[in-house]
């Protein structure tokens, strides 16, 4: 029986019946209730999920094909009635599949064709992933029961951290959350992203109260359109509110330096808020202004006085969240993958504060938790939840040159998800993978995707009970990301060639490029390293026209895909694309650093992205022109293209 114990404590009355067509009680086995203020109860559970890791996995899956039995993909593979309770035929007979496969039957779905088609639950909105096809954000399914999962997943977090903290329901948390465009699909559904989709929801705004999940910023400022306005008065608040706050953070850690930023920006403008105890006029929103203007109520000189010493008169910003909000315990952000970039900066903040990374989850599905919360930012591992979804690894390897991680498997039956050429090998199952290996996730989610690669690239680091635990080491393809925008290779190249059109007719060649993500700075930006040639020249190259170069910076950018391009213009949280162009020869100069680290002289290839900062340094030593992009490119919120 799954998950036996808690589910006997919690629930007592609920009882297992065999499966039926028109019902679905094994979903409330999958997705037992808690009280998430019952610590102990939720303790209980994560160890009746972790142990009956595989019974569980066996279940989800039974559960999703049977429900979807009549849809009419799964249709186009399984036939026979029987063909639903064999994993094994599930698995010979079903592709493992890339978004382009699935974009036909997403494209439907959002242009008024019913659900049935890959669900039989109503698909109820579409979530805009991160994650780009053809310049524009993939878009994933989902169904009302799915923000209830996410809503047990979000419970399943409190616990754990409980265990590591203590004290977390005597004060609050200063969360800075925001939400992002949307649009209206043919169809009437909407495409927003999945935190906006969450914020949005009832399962939030009507959330009940959890004395252990006490938010500074009331959800009208979460809610706020405005990033701006969101920004500055959920800061205002959790400064009006400095001596309750226990935990600070935000979902991504770009988001949370970005906030800081505006705090070293506009202190002045905030003490002045606090000391007069009125908001500023800008703030217009009328939600946003009034739940402000509640929290400021009276003018507080003292406190005024307070965060102007601390951030005033040239001090050092270094600890500057513990000076400000001396009882904050620890700082909530992601610092795995891309956002391991701004651990240095964090910790020039935080003030020795511990930086914790407590969950991993994408669009198309919330996937574990990290269930040793105040471990080092290197050490994060996260568990599975084996009741979120089905899943199976395709195992990758590390390449010749033992550095980055290449495709290496792809899926059992050659479907269409992957190069024709690629050797066909089978997937693993949860409770079978291997420590030390890596392996790329497949998940078959209660919303409908089956067998979907979602391109994350994880480490099997240990287990937990039976359910593994693994470290993300990166998203497949991806060379180039400051905050939730991926910048791939492929795209990469693309806006490098339109830019090339810019100098190629004045007799100027590319013969070299590679790139990194600058976050010395907030925000941070993409930075290209080009070395350049004259047509018919030795080498040597004559002054560079700053409007050409700037000209190429702005190219490159408009370019770029729709997530870049948003993070530019709406958000700001992605600064100017710069272009340093440097002195011939430099990019042997980078080889024979990189063979001289181990690479082989036969198969080095230039890198696309440096991340070594001895490379690094070694371009900048070369460079003799730094140009940036004058223009925000032009970005307004992607349209469905309707058949």
């Amino acid at each position: 029986m799954l998950c036996s114990r808690a589910i006997e404590n919690l629930n007592p009355k609920l009882e297992f019946v065999e499966h039926s067509p028109q019902k679905f009680p094994r979903m409330l086995l999958l997705l037992p209730d808690y009280d998430p203020n019952d610590c102990e109860a939720g303790m209980r559970l994560l160890e009746d999920l972790t142990t009956n890791a595989d019974q569980i996995q066996k279940q989800v899956l039974k559960e999703i094909l049977h429900r979807n039995s009549h849809t009419e993909y799964l249709r186009g593979f399984l036939n026979d009635d029987d063909e639903y309770d064999d994993e094994e035929v599930f698995k010979n007979k079903v592709p493992v599949v890339n978004y382009e496969d699935t974009i036909p039957y997403i494209q439907r779905i959002a242009n008024g064709e019913p659900s049935q088609i890959i669900s039989a639950q109503p698909i109820t909105e579409l979530l805009t992933s991160s994650g780009t096809s053809g310049g524009q954000p993939k878009m994933m399914p989902s169904t009302a029961e799915d923000l209830d999962r996410k809503t047990f997943f979000y419970n399943m977090l409190v616990p754990v951290m409980n265990k590591y903290v203590d004290g977390l329901d005597q004060g609050k948390g200063m969360y800075l959350l925001f939400i992002k465009p949307e649009i209206c699909t043919p169809s009437g559904l909407m495409a927003r992203p999945v935190l906006t989709s969450y914020y949005k929801s009832k399962n939030f705004r009507n959330r009940p109260f959890n004395r252990f999940n006490v938010y500074t910023s009331p959800d009208e400022t979460i809610l706020c359109p405005d990033s701006k306005q969101s920004m500055y008065s959920q800061l205002l608040c959790g400064l009006v509110q400095r001596d309750e706050v226990l935990r600070v953070g935000a979902v991504f850690s770009s988001a949370f330096l970005r906030a800081i930023k505006v705090l070293e920006d506009h202190w002045k403008e905030l003490c002045t808020n606090i000391r007069s105890g009125h908001v500023s006029d800008w703030i217009t929103d009328p939600g946003c202004r009034k739940a402000v203007s509640i929290i400021l109520n009276e003018p507080n000189q003292e406190l005024a006085d307070l965060i102007e010493q601390e951030c005033g008169g040239g001090k050092s910003w270094e600890g500057i969240i513990k000076r400000i909000w001396p009882r904050t315990k620890y700082i909530e952000v992601i610092v795995t993958g891309s956002m391991a970039q701004y651990i240095p900066t964090l910790e020039f903040y935080s003030g020795g504060l511990p930086l914790v990374s407590t969950m991993y989850a994408s669009s198309e599905c919330y996937f574990g938790i990290n269930i040793k919360p105040l471990c080092k930012p290197c050490d994060v591992s996260y568990t599975l939840l084996p009741n979120m979804a089905y899943f199976e690894f395709l195992p990758v390897k590390k390449n010749n040159g033992g550095g980055e991680l290449s495709q290496d498997q792809v899926h059992s039956n050659g479907g269409s998800g992957g190069d024709d050429k690629e050797e066909i090998m089978e997937t693993v199952d949860l409770v079978n993978v291997k420590l030390g290996h890596y392996y790329e996730l497949v998940v078959t989610t209660f919303t409908g995707l089956y067998r979907y690669r979602v391109g994350d690239i994880l480490m099997v680091t240990s287990f937990h009970n039976n359910a593994p635990q693994f470290r993300f080491v990166h998203r497949r393809n991806v060379v180039l990301s400051i905050d939730t925008d991926k910048t791939n290779e492929e795209d990469l190249l693309k806006a490098l060639t339109q830019a090339k059109l810019v100098i190629e007719p004045l007799g100027f060649l590319l013969t070299e490029y590679t790139s990194y993500a600058d976050t010395s700075s907030i925000p941070g930006h993409y930075v290209l390293f080009w070395e350049l040639k004259m047509k018919g020249s030795n080498g040597l190259l004559p002054e560079l026209d700053t409007f050409i170069m700037e000209q190429c910076c702005s190219t490159m950018e408009e370019s770029l895909d729709s997530v870049y391009r948003r993070c530019r213009k709406k958000d700001n949280s992605i600064g100017p694309l710069e272009i340093r162009v440097v002195t011939h020869g430099t990019f042997d100069a980078l080889m024979d650093l990189c063979v001289s680290q181990g690479s082989s002289v036969n198969q080095y290839k230039t890198p696309r992205c440096i991340k070594s900062e001895e490379a690094i340094n070694l371009l900048n030593s070369k460079v003799i022109g730094r140009f940036f992009s004058q223009k925000t490119p032009f970005w307004e919120p992607f349209r469905i293209e309707t058949s």
